[in-house]
């Protein structure tokens, strides 16, 4: 028993001590020191030409981990003097200990922080040294580094050198803008502004036109006109602009491309002006106050009167409030009083309902609102060539804004249409009588205050419609008023849709048609001004409204047919040109 006892205690004692040499011979992992960081320069003032190049490198010393220096791993850290290394930008790198950056290296760093070009920024930089697996990190020293950050502008070329502009072609392409993208080494957005300015002054005050993140603009003639004109060109004259682009990054770093020079042969531009007030949405013209979707001012075209006057003829409820803005907003606007119009001036107003002619004159700042009408006048008409016999026998009726139907017997002879009851007398003011001609037929523009229609050839009841709705063509249409007939599948007794078959309506006069007919229920029909198909017509424009007793609008530009009321029987129906309704009764 003590024998086998000794040999157990020799055992142990020969492992414990196999143990105790095996913990002797395991290696020892040192915890490494702090790396001391330097710079291969202490300023960088690099340029465009530098982008590609190293312009600084950063040294550090051997940290001395107890393992592979080829798997040690440095962070280097660059952030704005005085942050902190809070804001940060990292370059990890494995088994070096060194590291360069390029000019477009560190100045894409400046931009990204939102520095100037041009202007020398501090710089911190600092290492943290670690193993591979980030265990046992050590900060460096901090290296302070001067930076200027370089101009990496856009590269701007135009597609011509030269523009003309002319009233007629304005809506014509005139040249494109085409330019680099700038702050190449930048992976932030950059967004480009045209600059403008004439020849000369530098930029000292440019003009912009923004453009986004594109890298192309193409202009029409209208804009580059614009540019010419806000650079101080007179319209009219020919005269040279510079133009650059202005990039900026989303930090807000701004650069400017090259100067392009243009010369522009300007032409005066149509100024719009509108009439937003609180009558707009009772009346159909839009919403209230909202110059967005007010109506537009007729533009008087006549030389001596373009951009300076302008007028309206539309219908105003009892106490109706406006002003007038020059654009569809309400940057620039006038009120007024008096008959003065003023930038600082109050709404101004109508007392009582009716149809008015509102005239502005934006050169004089004036305005004159006034009965708004419109009649037959000349030779060929009963008024004869005398102003106070059109009012109210040869009027025509309003029907809508800047719209006037009417009907009336014809002679052979000269005639024009005219708005108030005594000629103009030639001053081309605004409170001056208006009186159309035209030299060509129905369809044609109209022209104020200058040569009669063409002579009637064939006397006759003419229906006669005065058109300002499109304010960039005034125009009129005139057809035969001989007869209008019902057409449709809603009639008792009448073949469906046949021109020719259906019943003739009555002439009252003033416009008025009448007929009495059996509708049948849930039909439809509408009137021609002929027995065959391709004369003028009439369609519904009231939604399709079945109401009986009630006007109905009527159009004549296309759309669809009359709903004939919901109950078969006898009813007389009222058609009225000069009004633009139909009642059926």
């Amino acid at each position: 028993m003590k024998y086998i006892s000794k040999i157990f205690f020799l055992l142990t004692l020969a492992v414990a001590f196999v143990a105790c040499n095996k913990v002797e011979d395991l290696p020892v992992y040192k915890e490494g020191t702090s790396v001391t960081l330097t710079s291969s320069a202490t300023a960088v003032v690099a340029t465009q030409a530098d982008s590609s190049k190293n312009v600084v490198t950063f040294f550090w010393t051997n940290p001395a981990y107890a393992s592979d220096s080829g798997t040690y791993k440095y962070i280097i850290q660059i952030d704005s003097a005085t942050r902190n290394f809070s804001k940060a930008v990292s370059r990890t790198v494995t088994g070096t200990r060194s590291a360069s950056f390029t000019g477009k290296d560190l100045n894409a760093i400046l931009l990204d922080y939102g520095f100037a070009v041009g202007v020398p920024y501090k710089l911190d930089v600092r290492v943290i040294s670690s193993y591979g697996n980030n265990n046992e990190r050590y900060m460096s020293n901090v290296v302070s580094l001067m930076v200027t950050p370089y101009n990496d502008p856009s590269t701007l070329t135009a597609s011509a050198t030269s523009v003309t502009g002319t009233l007629a072609t304005s809506s014509q392409n005139s040249l494109t803008f085409s330019w680099t993208r700038a702050f190449s080494g930048y992976s932030g957005a950059v967004t480009y502004t045209l600059q403008y300015d004439s020849a000369g002054k530098n930029f000292v005050a440019p003009l912009e036109m923004p453009f986004g993140s594109v890298f192309s603009k193409t202009l029409t003639q209208a804009e580059v006109n614009t540019t010419a004109l806000n650079s101080g060109i007179a319209g009219g004259a020919s005269g040279k602009v510079e133009y650059r682009i202005k990039a900026t990054t989303a930090a807000g770093a701004i650069s400017y491309s090259n100067v392009t020079m243009v010369t522009v042969q300007t032409y005066v531009p149509l100024l719009r002006f509108y009439m937003p007030g609180g009558y707009q949405g009772a009346t159909g013209n839009g919403n209230d106050w909202d110059p967005g979707t007010a109506p537009e001012f007729i533009r008087d075209l006549r030389p001596g009167s373009l951009n300076k006057l302008y007028y309206m003829y539309i219908f105003l409820p009892a106490g109706s409030e406006f002003k007038i803005t020059q654009g569809r907003d309400w940057a620039i606007n006038y009120g007024g009083s008096g008959g003065n119009l003023s930038s600082s001036g109050g709404n101004l107003s109508v007392a009582t309902a009716g149809v008015y002619r509102v005239s502005i004159d934006v050169v004089n700042m004036k305005y004159d609102i006034r009965l708004g009408r419109m009649g037959f006048v000349g030779g060929a008409t009963g008024a004869g060539w005398d102003p106070p016999s059109v009012f109210p026998n040869y009027a025509l009726g309003y029907g809508g804004r800047n719209l006037f139907v009417g009907i009336t017997n014809f002679t052979v002879d000269g005639w024009k249409l005219i708005d108030n009851n005594a000629w103009n007398n030639g001053s081309n003011t605004l409170d001056e009588t208006r009186s159309y001609g035209s030299t060509g037929g129905s369809g044609s523009s109209l022209v104020v205050n200058d040569a009669n229609m063409p002579n009637i050839t064939t006397a006759g009841r003419y229906r006669v419609i005065w058109d300002g709705r499109d304010p960039n063509n005034v125009k009129y249409e005139m057809s035969p008023a001989t007869e209008m007939r019902i057409v449709g599948n809603g009639m008792q007794g009448v073949p469906d849709w046949n021109p020719g078959a259906s019943p003739q309506m009555t002439y009252m006069g003033a416009g008025k048609w009448q007929a009495t007919v059996t509708l049948v229920a849930g039909k439809e029909f509408k009137f021609l001004a002929a027995n065959d198909w391709g004369a003028f017509d009439y369609e519904d424009n009231s939604g399709g409204s079945t109401a009986t007793g009630v006007a109905r609008k009527i159009k004549w530009e296309g759309g669809d047919n009359f709903k004939t009321p919901t109950v078969t029987g006898s009813y007389t129906i009222v058609l009225d040109e000069n009004a633009q309704t139909v009642t059926i009764n």
